[in-house]
Parts: C-alpha cells; sequence; structure tokens
C-alpha cells in the first residue's frame, strides 16, 4: 500500500495574549527552533503596563525607605526613654504595610513583564511549519491558532487500508517502507496504531506505522511504499 510521512507529533501554536500581530517572520516549510520568534504582537497595551508596574514598584520602595527611617528613629527614641511604646509600633507596622507593598508591587511587575514576553510568539519545541493562519495587521485572541507545526522527532507512515483488509491479523506487525521515488530508500517500521473506527468518507481504517529510523529522504510529505507479510491461508 502506498501512504506519506507524517510527524508523529503535531503542535498548535498560539499567542497567550490578544493583540494585533505587527510582524510575521517565518513561512510555511522553514525549520524552527524551540526558542525562535515566529512572529510578534504590537506590544504598545503589554509596554504601557509595564511601565506603570515599574513605576509602581519605585514609588512603594520610597516609601518603605522612608518607613525604615522612621522604624529606626523610633527604635533610637524608645531606647534612650524619648518616645511612646505606641509610636514605635505604629512605626513598624508602617513598616511592614510598606514592605507588603513593595512584595505586591513586584510580583506585579513580573506579570508584567511575563504578559510583554508574550508578544513574541514561540513555538517552545523543534520542527517545521506545517501551516498558518494568520497575516500582518490581524487581531487575534489569546489561545486561537495561527501555526500548525510538526515537531521533530520520529515519523509515522500512515497509511488508509480497507477494512476487509484487516479482518485477519498480519503475521508481523513489521512493515517495510520504501520511497516511491528512490526505491533504494527503505526503513523499517512498526504498526503503533490502529483506528477504531472507519472514515466515513473514504470507508478506510487508518494505520500509523511507527518507523524506527528515518532516512532524510524520506521528508514529510514523501510518497512510500508498505509492504507487509499476512498469515498464509487456503484459496
Amino acid at each position: 500500500f502506498t501512504c506519506d510521512i507524517q510527524a508523529q507529533s503535531q503542535v498548535n501554536v498560539a499567542f497567550r495574549t490578544n493583540g494585533k500581530i505587527a510582524k510575521r517572520l517565518v513561512e510555511v516549510g522553514d525549520h524552527v527552533s524551540a526558542d525562535q520568534v515566529l512572529a510578534k504582537l504590537d506590544p504598545q497595551e503589554q509596554r504601557a503596563n509595564l511601565n506603570n508596574a515599574q513605576a509602581a514598584l519605585t514609588s512603594a520602595e520610597a516609601l518603605m525607605t522612608q518607613a525604615k527611617l522612621n522604624f529606626k528613629r523610633q527604635e533610637q527614641l524608645l531606647a534612650s526613654g524619648y518616645t511612646t511604646r505606641p509610636s514605635y509600633d505604629d512605626a513598624e507596622q508602617q513598616l511592614r504595610t510598606t514592605q507588603a507593598s513593595v512584595d505586591s508591587a513586584r510580583a506585579a511587575l513580573g506579570s508584567a513583564e511575563e504578559q510583554y514576553s508574550y508578544t513574541d510568539l514561540k513555538a517552545g519545541v523543534d520542527g517545521i511549519v506545517l501551516s498558518r493562519t494568520f497575516e500582518v495587521g490581524q487581531v487575534v485572541q489569546t489561545g486561537q491558532t495561527v501555526l500548525a507545526m510538526a515537531q521533530d522527532g520520529p515519523r509515522d507512515a500512515v497509511f488508509n487500508i480497507f477494512e476487509a483488509v484487516l479482518a485477519a491479523p498480519p503475521e508481523s506487525r513489521t512493515v517495510e517502507v520504501t520511497l516511491q521515488a528512490d526505491p533504494r530508500v527503505k526503513a523499517v517500521g512498526r504498526v503503533r496504531e490502529i483506528s477504531p473506527s472507519v472514515d466515513a468518507a473514504s470507508g478506510t481504517v487508518r494505520v500509523k506505522v511507527g518507523l524506527d529510523a528515518t532516512p532524510k529522504a524520506m521528508t514529510l510529505g514523501a510518497i512510500v511504499i508498505g509492504t507487509g507479510k499476512f498469515r498464509p491461508r487456503q484459496a
């Protein structure tokens, strides 16, 4: 039977924040790395939020510095007997409050920095771009798939076989796969998945054969011929 080569794992890539696409840096068929930037959103809104968070942290740190000085002053005065215990307690409480405000502002800044980083689209895995569904200037939503990628790694030979052929189990789950364009290129695979249902459109059953090692010539979409052996039977 003939079939084509497909990736065992496909990844749908989406932005993790809303925005308008400002740049597209890859095309279908490109090989990309996990940390490579594939597209960029207009970061105007996220940059403004980041600036606000940085300003809030600076303000909180200034208040904490002032509270520290006031607490040290009250501590010294209390030791000398020139202030009251309630004044010292108020200064200590004010210091703790401002410290909590700084911690909150730092967390808010970290969140703003994270949101700003989401304006760069990264796949997180090495692979090949199979398709894209966006253009520059398009507004996308969080989680909306914009790219489909074939992850680097093992490959499958995916067959569509008539159900009657599979009625009798094969003698072996090993399948020899040969490149149609060059019969000298061969690989060996094993049946790793048989669809439990028949495709309504084609009337066939999908069978995935995982290749033990994939020759370079067997690229994604390459047409191959699979040969397997069934048990002998009387005819």
